[in-house]
């Protein structure tokens, strides 16, 4: 397959108005592709699927943090009020404050948090941009070997040489571009598969590795790593050894304990199929529970009352019972 398939259907009162199309690849223990559809061999931006990849490699240059902190270093955090906390005390930790920070101002992720933001009094600043733990983690690896704070961000900079090196280590393939992600900080190209490949890795990981701390993090703070009321969390929360990662433009990847890796990118970049085709994949995998089941579906509304819902396309139903979706290697 050279584009994206169907991957999900939208069905208002029983008549599909529309499709997603997209790309799914899981791959084995081993990381060698076990199913594909779609384009899953070609460059990607994985987006905020790179974080924990990126928190790697800040571990290897001396980062020093666990638990609630370290998964916070590789969140899309939804900005409350423990998220900021969280931020503030790695900031701290660097002997540094917000004024270091260099991403760009926003609201909260998180629609409640945004309006308690709002009521407060507040306007958009720097540390409630979801990426500011990530960020914070970012300065306090520059403290920490003292390296420049000012320039953390530069595709040049140590930081981000030692951020480079842990995502091809761990997608096992050189990055093929480099841009400028939403939040300023260097965005690496890898394919579909590897990403997958990094996920599976990371969650079977020995506990005792970097690759393992940063895991077990997510799994014992799932809040942390996204925010309360998220899927990525709920859904972490519903499956023993689960390590997954959301990211923008409808990327989404998983981990799960025995080494198996998914990964899902959704071609329109619409957020509202993503975790409708991660569970059809897991629902395949033999990986089934009422909250994988609850997001099966994404609820449409007419008139405020739902009438439909977005689900797993008909032809990606049909590939996952193939199990491979096409030959590979």
């Amino acid at each position: 397959m050279t584009a994206p398939v169907i991957v999900a259907d939208v069905v208002r009162n029983e008549f599909v108005e529309g499709h997603h199309h997209g790309s799914v690849v899981v791959t084995g223990p081993a990381g060698t592709v076990e199913f594909a559809a779609g384009v899953v061999d070609r460059p990607m931006f994985p987006r905020s699927c790179n974080k924990p990849l990126q928190a790697l490699g800040m571990l290897r240059a001396g980062l020093d943090l666990d638990g609630e902190l370290l998964a916070l270093a590789a969140a899309s955090h939804s900005g409350e009020d423990f998220h900021l906390a969280g931020v503030r005390r790695i900031l701290a930790g660097a002997g540094l404050s917000e004024s270091a920070l260099r991403t760009p101002p926003a609201y909260p992720l998180d629609e409640r948090a945004r309006d308690d933001w709002i009521r407060a009094g507040h306007r958009v600043e720097a540390i409630t941009m979801n990426c500011s733990g990530k960020h914070a983690a970012m300065l306090a690896t520059c403290v920490a070997n003292g390296w420049d704070t000012d320039s953390y961000r530069d595709p040049e900079h140590p930081v981000q040489r030692a951020i480079r090196r842990a995502v091809e280590d761990t997608a096992g393939e050189p990055a093929a571009a480099i841009a400028v992600d939403g939040c300023g900080a260097p965005l690496l190209a890898i394919s579909l598969a590897g990403l997958a490949r990094a996920f599976g890795r990371f969650a079977s990981a020995d506990p005792a590795t970097f690759e393992g701390r940063i895991a077990d993090a997510y799994r014992r703070h799932p809040e942390y790593a996204s925010g309360s009321r998220r899927d990525e969390a709920a859904l972490m929360r519903s499956v023993p050894g689960l390590f997954c990662k959301g990211g923008a433009e409808a990327v989404y990847a998983v981990g799960l304990a025995d080494g198996r890796g998914i990964a899902v990118k959704i071609d329109d970049g619409s957020s509202r199929a993503r975790a409708v085709v991660v569970a059809a994949t897991l629902r395949r995998l033999g990986v089934d529970n009422d909250v994988i089941r609850a997001q099966l579906e994404h609820p449409l509304l007419g008139g405020g009352q739902p009438v439909g819902s977005v689900r797993p396309a008909a032809e990606l139903t049909t590939l996952l019972a193939t199990e491979r979706g096409r030959p590979t290697t």
